[in-house]
């Protein structure tokens, strides 16, 4: 699945035999007369699977993903199965699907709301990584650029207890923003390290 198919359908079916009947059905909105019977068809664009519970159709677009639908729908009512579907979008604030239709309502709409207010709620926190002395200054350097990218106040600590090859960085945002940094300072970290073994390996 491609990373900007942010749009997802999720089918429930109301039948004994889940698997079989999704096998089948994955079968029918792909086969070559659905066109004929339902009078649409999923588009070639539209990522359609199931886990053997649950079907799952993927799109770049609301709109395609709206034309998928139809097409799903259409074979289900064709075939006389009943199912609950529901359409989400990716929430890359938040990392995670967030349902659109139907809206949700109830302990689903304030859990929803509570994610999101805690995704935003301000906090500080210090990480360490580690740093080899040859590429120190342009690491600390990287992830001050990553920091300002994402709008966070971000500071070099020199800690006595650390170690010579370890640096803290201590960072105040939105908890979303501070984790992207997180996973960039990890990341950074793994390159760092390899690129440090390169320098010390090379023939001089």
């Amino acid at each position: 699945m491609s990373e900007d198919q942010d749009w997802r359908l999720k089918a429930e079916l109301d039948a004994a035999d889940t698997r079989g009947v999704l096998d089948h059905l994955i079968g029918r909105v792909r086969g070559p007369h659905v066109l004929q019977e339902v009078g649409t068809a999923v588009p070639h664009d539209v990522v359609v699977t199931h886990d053997g519970k649950l079907l799952f159709a993927y799109a770049a677009t609301e709109a395609t993903l709206t034309a998928a639908r139809a097409a799903i729908e259409g074979v289900l009512r064709r075939d006389g199965v009943k199912a609950s579907i529901c359409v989400s979008h990716f929430d890359e604030r938040l990392d995670q699907w967030r349902q659109t239709d139907p809206a949700l309502t109830g302990e689903e709409k304030r859990i929803d709301e509570a994610a999101e207010r805690d995704a935003e709620a301000l906090e500080t926190r210090t990480m360490v990584a580690s740093a080899g002395k040859l590429i120190r200054a342009s690491f600390d350097q990287t992830m001050l650029d990553w920091a300002e990218k994402l709008g966070l106040e971000c500071k070099i600590i020199e800690h006595p207890h650390l170690l010579t090859s370890q640096v803290a960085f201590t960072v105040t945002g939105s908890k979303r923003k501070i984790d992207e940094f997180a996973e960039g300072l990890n990341a950074e970290e793994v390159a760092t390290m390899r690129a440090e073994r390169a320098v010390m390996l090379s023939p001089l």
